[in-house]
């Protein structure tokens, strides 16, 4: 079981930055890899970003590929998502997932179905 905690989110202006922090707690000694989601009114929960359980790959959506960075710092179990040259485009809640099935260093995935486990997600707003 993984617990898992966003926090970070809010407004900003267009070409801003925000980083994002996933708190996470581990009732299993697994390694897994964590990924970024976000949802947008009106339409599906979609992929933004994955790191591996070690930090050593990481994959991102192309929509924002160049823009945004993923890490982690596991002896503060925390994953963090820095956003930057933000657009009104990326406006949603945004969510991390914890992955079981893979620790990440030789694949990934990318489909919200595939994670076990959620936070309750942050609001990130761009306006323009």
């Amino acid at each position: 079981q993984v617990q898992l905690a966003e926090s970070g989110g809010g407004l900003v202006q267009a070409g801003g930055s925000l980083r994002l922090s996933c708190a996470t707690s581990a009732r299993t000694s697994r390694r897994y890899s964590v990924g970024w989601f976000r949802q947008a009114p009106g339409k599906e929960r979609e992929f933004v970003a994955a790191i591996s359980w070690n930090g050593g790959n990481t994959w991102f959506a192309d929509s924002v590929k160049g823009r945004f960075t993923i890490s982690r710092d596991n002896a503060k179990n925390t994953v963090y998502l820095e956003m930057n040259s933000l657009k009104p485009v990326d406006t949603a809640v945004y969510y991390c997932a914890a992955d079981l099935s893979s620790d990440g260093t030789s694949w990934y995935n990318h489909e919200p179905y595939e994670y076990d486990w959620w936070g309750q997600g942050t609001q990130v707003t761009v306006s323009s």
